[in-house]
Parts: structure tokens; C-alpha cells; sequence
């Protein structure tokens, strides 16, 4: 904020000091401002000092930024303040552990202890990673639960599930829940048929049917139920309403083994994690509560005399309950704005500010139901409010309220006039208002975004406020993109790398698909089993073209430096050695070799990994797509690239909200997990396996989790509020854009795109096209590079053959690679259904969009033949090559058949030890035709005649 002075708001706060405080601090409102003066004030009472007041915020950095304040405005220096508890909850957990609660786990019935070397798991690569060698071992020690994990996908999906049971406070004993646990797991029928009968009122008053029963339509589609399940008819009715026992029917399912499944791993896990010496956040937090909770006497020497929590709209219930039972008084004030929870995905429920005066009396009465844990009155809430916005200009604020109360989707209806109610208007502190407030579209999205820059950049109708208070034309690092998702982010850097258009990613990078990740896995696959994979990368990197680098693997004559180099790898002990070499010999460095290396030695550090398990972690982590914060900076003066997430807290004179795209923004969401809890329905099972329903093994669908879940409503709240927070970073201008197809949101919001076509004429792109972010594979020198679509007939598809057109195959073909990689996707029309179903039945390791390189002598010379296989699963005995194809006929399949044979062989000299099969799946109707390939002395022809 600007001014040093509070405004009358804020002084009422920071004078309000004792009591129960529910603080709605909209964006931009001067609220660490506020929070840091207020604690001053407690602690200039006689009596109090810092360790007296508990100030909990969300991040080590904004911890630091408060004590640092509360410096500048109280009679403690620094030197007074460093171990005063201005904290996040992880830390706050981890003092109370380590100084009170090394046998904290005990009262869970677990004999390992928390020790003063305990170590801190932040890295959710590492602990999959430890995750997978704890469930190897599981699976061992309990054969009855074979079933369950047959009919999972992913086993690491159980991790998933443990953080967020334990994220709301679900904990297991020995042998059975801790508390209530048990609750949460079997759900709240009453609330699930609230919701039932909602979405089962028929529309249009009596004369269309339930929005319950539309949606239903589709029950059983491409599922395989049980022999027990209830037939479509059954469930749907006859009427415009689903018939009302289906609600009783479906909720109703005998979950005692589910439970018990996910109490022993549940339970195994803990006792893992602290046999390995390890905890996670989440298990802090967990044991930290529970000690509280049965350490009665450590509880009420721990109570602080006022409680203060920031940001408290990202809070779990856990964190909630923890505030009550550390707060010794009703001296407790909470912080925050519901319009700015945005982070479900790390378990924070936005109720707990929402709904704050509810669940203060309802979180109290559970801790109190044996003991008295919370001793002070829980009423009266006295509310304060901060209204006045230091950032944004009064068309911004505006236009931000509509965020919130935009459909999400072209169906989707909202009642506008409850959510008006609910917003508090924030008010610029600015009577300035110059903010130019735009929308784009274009087929060119990456282009139309720089043309955009370049008309902005120096532009004084842009004019931004300086550091002296006086305007000028904005630069480039006065502008912001943000978008919804990494990949656009990524991609849009490739773009404006090739056009020089100074441009900086910050935040979260999948930095194991970076070059040095990419360097580093292929030499431990070369010292691993000298893998013709790793040396094709090294080879590459060295300047050879694919042909050179074939023949060189064939023979195994590899460049004798190298071999040198391998052999100088190999005497290392440690992964961090090996790692630490390959970036010196190939010059790597900077914050992204540093990230891969620090979680390498991490993996040396925390595992029993051998060399074979480490290339195995690395190609999990690169096909999971994780991401570490990487400061990937173009310098000082350039455009930044983040994702909304990343920029919660932070401002920037110019934003470009970018890829307000369909199914990009809001998320189209995905399946879902096997096993998942949510609310109200609790704990469910999508897939179960039977061997004996039709004699024959399988894994079924679950149908009353699949109706279950079309009884819960769509909710987009979350991607408003993300909205929402996007528009509130921009002081003074704010442009929004899209692509061929937008968004809800963009067509809804009050502004109007304009349809641009680039003009990049004022750029002088440069030659080189390779991404900071990828390794693409270089196309062969000369002529005799061929794709396999070369020889297809184009005669084949000349009438009426089916087809649906290029953009429709793309979006098929994006899906299905997104999907692979674990990414939240909507299958929202049928050929993306059968797709999904084809992924969920592989039993093996699915590979999506792999390059394909045949090279091929003929007479005198060699000619290269590539492409991209679509989908490759690998066993241990077989590979599929799977090419998707959307036509609805199967016309083309004999020209298809060509271009498969090119793959089938790549993929056989390959795997020469296993059985390759090549198929066209036709994904209209899910058919799978395997083809017979031609013989290289065909394709040889086949070239010839092609004037080869």
C-alpha cells in the first residue's frame, strides 16, 4: 500500500485486539500491512511479549516479510523476534514435535518414534519415489489385498488419498480411526440426498426432465457392471425423475474392506515413513494434533494468549482445528477472502472462512466431546472488513466482481443475485483511472500475445505508475502473461524465444524434461546397460545426425572420448557425483541443472536406489510431468510468465490473461481416481475386481460410484476465484485472450474479443527453433528424409469416407496424450470416451507421441522415413503400437497399414526380444484392427516407386 498511516478500516482493526475476528481482507487492501501493525499493538501491552502472540501465515516467505514489519513498528528487534511464533502450521507442527512429541506417534499405536533427525519430505517426486518402494513391500506382506490393487491404475493414487484424509483430520490407529475418523469415511446420506433431490427436480416446471436423469443417460456406456448392477431403465425411471430409492440404492454399499484396505496402508505408511526417518507436511500436522489433543498438560503449557492466521481462506480443516486447540483465549483472529481459495488441490477448504462461525461451533463441540480441549466462548464473531484496494484502479475492481458470477460453461446457470449478496466491493484508493480493459482471439494465439506486447511495450496510452509516483510508458517487465496451465506458458516462451521477445517463465517446471535432466538420464542409462536410447541423445547432442548415430550404435564404435568419459562416470560413487560431471563436461548450469541436481542427491540420500531405479524414477517424474520453482529469468526487463497460482500475493502493472480457451479454462477435469474420498458421499471405489462373476477375471466398474458422481453437481467455483484472483493482479491495464474456440468465461465477461490476425513483421525470428523446454529430434540433412503419410494414396479419401476433419483428429489426438500423461482432461464427446477406456485397459507402461526414425538403405544410399507413433505399450513380453484414427469408415486402412510397418519396424529393432504388434484404433466406435506389416524389402520398394 502507499500510505504509512492506516485508514479508518484498518485502524479499526489494529485497535480491535481482544476477541473472536472474522477479517474479510479483500485483494490489494494493505492486509499484511494491517495484520503486522495489529500485532505490534498486542505486543506493546505490559504484560505481553512475542511469545504470548501465535501468527500463522501460509509460506516461509511471508513469514519472513511479517517479522520484519512488526520490526519497523515495535519496540523488538529482530535479534528479540527470531524465535517468536510468526510461522507457517508446517513449521509450527515440526517445533511442537520436535521439542514435545518424539513419541507422539504412540497414541496412533505406532512404535517408531520421531527423532531430532527426522527429516522433512518436501520434494512429492521424492516421497512417490518412497512411496513405490513402501507399497513393493505391502503388496508382498498382504496377499488379501491382491484385489484392491488389481483394480487400481496406479497405486501411487493411494498417497493422493492419504494426504487428503489426513488433511482433514482422518487419522488411523492400530485398529480402527482415530476419534470420529470413521465418520468422514462412510459420509452424510442426509446431505448426499439434499443434493440428490435438487439435481432430480424436473426443469421447466414439470414438463422437462431432471437435470439428474439427462445426465444419466449415459449410464453404462462404455462400462462393464457387475452381473448385480441395475439396468439403465431401472435407474432412470420412467418419468422425468430418477426414481427416489436410487438415492438409498446407490449410497448404500457394504465399504468394510475398502476401509480396512485404506486403514492398514494408511496406517503401514506412517509406520514406513518413520522407520525411513522421514515425515511429510501432512504427517506433521497429523501428529502434532493428535499429541495435542492427548497431551492435556502440554496443551494448556503450549496455549497462546492471541492467535492470529493469515490467509485463512487456505486453511484445511486440520489447520482449523489446530488454531483452536493452541489458542488458549478467545483472543483468535482469522484473515483471509473466499474470493481468493484457490488452492482445493493442496487440501485448503474454503468453508472454513465461508462458513466460519458454523464450523467454529461445530470444530469445538467434536475437540470437546471427551475433554475440554477448547476452553474459551466461541461466540460472539465480531466481522471487520477491508474495502479499500492500493492496487488496481476502479475498472478493474469492477470488472473483477464479474469473475465470480460468469458461467463457467454455456449450461450452466447461477444464481447471480446470492453471489452479488455474498462479495464485498472494494474501492480504489486511486481517482486515476486509465486501465485499458481488452479481449483478442486469434487461430495464433502465441503470435497474436507478442503482437499485443509489442503494441503495449513504450505505448504511453499504456502509461504505468513508476517507483517515483510519476507515468511513463510501460517496458516489458511491466507485463505479466498469465494462464491456467504450464504447457501454454511453456509453449509461449518457445514462441517468443524464436521471435526475440525478451520473455521469463517463474514458477513451477517440469525440470526433468529439461536438457540437463534429459543429458543427465541418457548417460545413466549408457552406464546402466549402455541403452541405445541413452547413446542416440548423446550423439545427437554431439552434432551427429540420426543416421551417423544409428550406424554408430549398430556397430558399437562409439567416439573413444566418450567411451572415456563412461568409463570416468562409472568410477563415481554417488548419483550427485555422476550428475554433477555430466553438467560440468557439457557446460550446464544455472537454477535448473541446480534443481535437478539437489533432488538427485536428495533420491542418493533418502532411497536405496539402485542406478537402474534412479532412470526409472527420472522417467516416471518426466511422464507424471512434476514440476520444481525454477527461476528460469530472462533479465531484468522482460515479460513474465506464470500460471494464476503462482501469482496469488503478487501485482504487475499490465496483465495478459492468456489461453481463455475451452477445456483449457476452466479444467475440464478427469476420471478421477480408483479410490477417492469426497464429500458427502466418502469413501469410494471406482473399479473392483472379480474373478468369478462370469468366470472369467476382471476388473469391473463400479456402478454406484458412477452414479454417485453424476448426483454431485459440477462445481466451477474454484476456477471463478481463480478468475477472479487473475484479474485482481493488474493495476492498470488487463487484456484477455484466446484462440479459435474460447471460453465460457471470455465470451461472458463484459468486454468484447476482438478477432486479430498478427501482424510479426516488426520481429526478425531467429533460425534456431529449439525450446529451452524439450529435446526435439533433429530432421536427417539432404533429401532422403521421407514421412511415412508420403506414401499414403490421397485418392483413398476423396468422397465420402468418413472423415471429420484435421482439427477434430488433433483435439482427439491431444486428448489421448494428455490423458497418458496423467493431466486432467474431460472425455466430453464419444471418441474421447473410447479413447480413455483403451488407456484405462493397458496393463502396461503407456508412452504417448514417441518419434519415430527409420533409416533404410537403398541402392546407394540411406534414406530416413519419421514419424510420431501415438501410443506405444510396453510389457515384459509384448509392444503395442496403437495409431488412433478418427474416420468413421475404415477405408484408408490399407493406406493406414503403410504407414504403421514404418513403425512396426523402428519399434522391433527396438525391442528385439519381445512380441510388436501394430494397430489402427478407430476411435468413433473403440475398434481395434491389428495390421500386417510390409517387409523392409517392401517399404524399399514402396520408396523406389515413389521416385525414393
Amino acid at each position: 500500500m502507499s500510505g504509512v498511516e492506516p485508514n479508518p478500516e484498518q485502524r479499526d482493526l489494529i485497535e480491535a485486539i481482544d476477541g473472536l475476528y472474522l477479517v474479510d481482507a479483500g485483494a490489494g487492501t494493505g492486509k499484511t500491512f494491517t495484520v503486522t501493525r495489529r500485532y505490534a499493538n498486542i505486543v506493546d501491552q505490559h504484560g505481553i511479549d512475542p511469545s504470548d502472540v501465535l501468527l500463522v501465515t501460509f509460506t516461509n516467505n511471508a513469514a519472513e516479510e511479517m517479522r520484519e514489519r512488526i520490526v519497523r513498528h515495535s519496540e523488538y528487534g529482530m535479534r528479540e523476534l527470531a524465535n517468536a511464533p510468526i510461522q507457517t502450521f508446517h513449521s509450527l507442527a515440526h517445533d511442537i514435535l520436535d521439542e514435545h512429541g518424539h513419541n507422539a506417534p504412540t497414541y496412533l499405536g505406532i512404535d517408531e518414534t520421531i527423532t531430532g533427525s527426522t527429516r522433512i519430505i518436501e520434494d512429492d517426486i521424492i516421497e512417490q519415489a518412497l512411496f513405490r518402494e513402501f507399497i513393493g513391500q505391502f503388496t508382498d506382506n498382504h496377499p488379501e489385498y491382491d484385489e484392491f490393487f488389481t483394480a487400481l491404475s496406479e497405486a501411487t493414487e493411494l498417497l493422493d488419498l492419504i494426504k487428503e484424509l489426513a488433511a482433514k483430520g482422518v487419522f488411523p490407529e492400530a485398529t480402527g480411526w482415530y476419534r470420529d475418523g470413521e465418520s468422514h469415511l462412510d459420509g452424510d446420506f442426509e446431505a448426499f440426498e439434499t443434493l440428490f433431490a435438487e439435481r432430480n427436480e424436473p426443469r421447466n416446471d414439470g414438463s422437462k426432465q431432471s437435470k439428474l436423469r439427462s445426465k444419466l443417460y449415459r449410464y453404462g456406456t462404455d462400462k462393464t457392471y457387475l452381473p448385480e448392477a441395475p439396468e439403465k431403465w431401472e435407474i432412470r425411471g420412467d418419468g422425468k425423475q430418477i426414481p427416489a430409492d436410487v438415492a438409498h440404492q446407490v449410497f448404500e454399499d457394504d465399504r468394510t474392506a475398502l476401509k480396512q484396505f485404506v486403514h492398514d496402508v494408511y496406517h503401514s505408511y506412517l509406520e514406513f515413513a518413520l522407520r525411513r526417518n522421514y515425515l511429510n507436511f501432512g504427517f506433521l500436522q497429523l501428529f502434532a494434533f493428535v499429541l495435542l489433543c492427548e497431551d492435556h498438560d502440554l496443551r494448556e503449557r503450549l496455549d497462546y494468549e492471541y492467535v492470529m492466521v493469515d490467509e485463512f481462506q487456505d486453511s484445511s480443516a486440520i489447520q482449523f482445528k489446530l488454531t483452536l486447540l493452541l489458542a488458549g483465549t478467545n483472543n483468535v483472529c482469522v484473515v483471509g477472502d473466499w474470493k481468493q481459495s484457490i488452492y482445493s488441490f493442496q487440501y485448503a477448504d474454503v468453508d472454513n472462512i465461508r462458513e466460519f462461525d458454523d464450523r467454529l461451533q461445530r470444530f469445538a463441540q467434536e475437540l470437546n466431546r471427551d475433554a475440554d480441549r477448547v476452553t474459551f466462548p466461541t461466540t460472539p464473531v465480531d466481522g471487520k472488513q477491508l474495502t479499500r484496494n492500493y492496487r488496481s484502479t476502479q475498472s478493474i475492481l469492477d470488472f473483477s466482481t464479474h469473475a465470480l458470477t460468469t458461467p463457467a460453461t454455456k449450461s450452466e446457470s447461477l444464481d447471480v443475485e446470492t453471489i452479488s449478496e455474498q462479495i464485498t466491493p472494494l474501492n480504489a484508493n486511486t481517482d486515476r483511472d486509465h486501465s485499458h480493459i481488452e479481449a483478442l482471439t486469434s487461430e495464433d494465439e502465441h503470435e497474436a500475445i507478442l503482437a499485443k506486447i509489442d503494441t503495449i511495450v513504450d505505448n504511453d496510452a499504456y502509461a504505468v505508475e513508476g517507483d517515483d509516483g510519476q507515468y511513463r510508458a510501460p517496458e516489458y517487465g511491466d507485463i505479466a502473461v498469465l494462464t491456467r496451465t504450464r504447457d501454454f506458458g511453456r509453449d509461449l516462451l518457445d514462441t517468443a524465444s524464436k521471435y526475440g521477445l525478451p520473455m521469463a517463465y517463474e514458477g513451477g517446471i517440469e525440470v526433468f524434461r529439461t536438457d540437463p535432466a534429459k543429458l543427465l538420464l541418457a548417460w545413466l542409462r549408457i552406464l546402466e546397460r549402455d541403452a541405445d536410447r541413452g547413446w542416440a541423445l548423446v550423439l545427437e547432442e554431439a552434432g551427429y545426425t540420426i543416421d551417423e548415430a544409428n550406424a554408430i550404435i549398430d556397430r558399437e564404435a562409439y567416439p573413444e572420448p566418450m567411451v572415456t568419459f563412461r568409463e570416468d562416470l562409472r568410477e563415481l560413487e554417488t548419483f550427485g557425483g555422476v550428475a554433477r560431471r555430466v553438467f560440468d563436461r557439457y557446460g550446464r548450469s544455472g537454477p535448473t541443472a541446480d534443481v535437478v541436481l539437489d533432488t538427485v542427491q536428495s533420491v542418493h540420500g533418502m532411497t536405496t536406489f539402485t542406478r537402474g531405479e534412479l532412470i526409472r524414477f527420472i522417467e516416471e517424474a518426466i511422464a507424471d510431468g512434476s514440476t520444481h520453482d525454477v527461476d528460469a529469468g530472462a533479465g531484468t526487463n522482460a515479460v513474465t510468465v506464470q500460471t494464476i497460482h503462482a501469482t496469488k500475493g503478487l501485482e504487475y502493472p499490465i496483465v495478459i490473461l492468456a489461453n481463455m480457451n475451452a477445456n483449457k479454462f476452466p479444467s475440464s477435469g478427469g476420471g478421477g481416481n480408483d479410490i477417492a474420498y469426497s464429500d458427502p458421499i466418502g469413501l469410494r471405489q471406482r473399479k473392483v475386481y472379480s474373478d468369478d462373476a462370469h468366470g472369467v477375471p476382471h476388473v469391473y466398474d463400479n456402478w454406484r460410484t458412477d452414479v454417485l458422481n453424476r448426483c454431485l453437481p459440477q462445481n466451477y467455483d474454484e476456477e471463478r476465484r481463480l478468475l477472479y484472483v487473475a484479474v485482481t493482479r493488474a493495476e492498470s491495464h488487463l487484456v484477455l485472450t484466446g484462440g479459435a474456440d474460447p471460453n465460457s468465461f471470455l465470451e461472458g465477461l463484459p468486454v468484447t474479443a476482438e478477432d486479430v490476425e498478427p501482424d510479426l513483421s516488426a520481429f526478425d525470428p531467429e533460425d534456431d527453433d529449439h525450446s529451452p523446454y524439450r529435446i526435439d529430434v533433429p530432421v536427417p540433412d539432404g533429401p532422403a528424409h521421407y514421412s511415412p503419410h508420403t506414401f499414403i494414396d490421397d485418392d483413398v479419401f476423396e468422397g465420402n469416407t468418413g472423415g471429420r476433419g484435421m482439427d477434430y483428429g488433433s483435439e482427439v489426438h491431444e486428448f489421448a496424450e494428455r490423458y497418458v500423461l496423467g493431466e486432467t482432461v474431460e472425455a466430453d464427446n464419444t471418441d474421447k470416451e473410447h479413447v480413455k477406456a483403451l488407456i484405462d485397459s493397458l496393463d502396461g507402461e503407456t508412452i504417448p507421441e514417441i518419434d519415430a526414425f527409420l533409416p533404410l538403405p537403398i541402392d546407394d544410399e540411406t534414406v530416413t522415413i519419421g514419424g510420431i507413433i501415438d501410443l506405444l505399450h510396453v510389457t515384459t513380453e509384448s509392444v503395442e503400437i496403437i495409431d488412433y484414427k478418427t474416420d468413421l469408415t475404415t477405408d484408408a486402412e490399407d493406406e493406414y497399414e503403410k504407414q504403421l510397418s514404418i513403425y512396426y519396424h523402428v519399434v522391433a529393432d527396438q525391442y528385439p526380444d519381445r512380441t510388436v504388434t501394430a494397430e489402427v484404433f478407430y476411435t468413433d466406435d473403440g475398434d481395434r484392427r491389428e495390421i500386417n506389416p510390409l517387409s523392409k524389402t517392401e517399404i524399399r520398394e514402396m520408396v523406389r516407386s515413389h521416385g525414393g
